[in-house]
């Protein structure tokens, strides 16, 4: 290869790296179905709700549903972690009241809506999905812990 394309075919492979870095993999069209079909059935709350909810003193709990990894870079100050993957085996044990409010939240709103809806089908009958998830949380500059 000859100086000049090296140079260029590097600086492009750095520029496609750093863009790739920057944002998360697209979800798949099979996953988004399933995330437009569970939020038919689930309730959601965007981040001047939660505010509100919040601020009512009203008594509920908050369940990070993201990875392991995710919640350890950090997480909503009062939140319990359940990730999604055992959200359903562990949510009787640690939440065995069917009708407690249920706030979850994920990265963006997505995996959340979807283990609302598992907990729905499961009895659980004031679940809430946070749209935005944790960057929407974030964005609104609410209280993060680690």
């Amino acid at each position: 290869m000859r100086p000049i394309a090296l140079l260029i075919y590097s600086v492009c492979c750095v520029a496609l790296s750093a863009q790739t870095a920057a944002q998360p993999p697209a979800a798949n069209p099979a996953f988004q179905a399933m995330v437009k079909d569970a939020k038919t059935r689930i309730q959601e709350i965007d981040i001047s709700k939660f505010k509100a909810l919040e601020a009512s003193g009203e008594s509920f709990t908050l369940i990070d549903v993201r990875e392991d990894n995710e919640w350890a870079e950090g997480h909503a100050q009062g939140s319990v972690h359940m990730g999604k993957g055992v959200i359903d085996r562990d949510i009787e044990s640690r939440v065995p009241r069917k009708d407690a409010k249920l706030v979850l939240y994920c990265g963006g709103g997505s995996r959340s809506a979807l283990a609302a809806d598992t907990l729905a089908k499961m009895g659980y009958s004031n679940v809430l999905s946070l749209a935005g998830g944790f960057t929407a949380y974030k964005s609104a500059a609410l209280p993060v812990e680690k």
